[in-house]
């Protein structure tokens, strides 16, 4: 049974930090494409950030560049979002999403909650 499951959400005041992780599941995790998305209700799935399967090779949305840093270790299964520099618009829902060629999987989501 496949599983992305994320964690490490909650509030923060303007200018904190918050790591995500996300555990997966049920495939085989160093083959995928690994990215983080947002929701906000009432908008659509934004890109977060993204790394390749062997890792290394990332990229970001412009509106996070130089605050968040993803990273992966695909010993662990694992694949974190480290959030530095917290704004209030980063409030949103936080998903995990693996993609490898037409397979693409999702994870429930957790809440990030940034108070200025």
């Amino acid at each position: 049974q496949v599983q992305l499951v994320e964690s490490g959400g909650g509030l923060v005041q303007s200018g904190g930090s918050l790591r995500l992780s996300c555990l997966a599941s049920g495939f085989t995790f160093s083959l995928y494409f690994m990215r983080w998305y947002r929701q906000v209700p009432g908008k659509e799935r934004e890109l977060v950030a993204g790394i390749i399967s062997a890792g290394g090779r990332t990229n970001y949305a412009d509106s996070v560049k130089g605050r968040f840093t993803i990273s992966r270790d695909n010993a662990k299964n694992a694949v974190y979002l480290q959030m530095n520099s917290l704004k209030p618009e980063d409030t949103a829902v936080y998903f995990c999403n693996a993609e490898f060629g037409m397979l693409k999987y999702w994870g429930q989501g957790t809440q990030v909650t940034v108070s200025s």
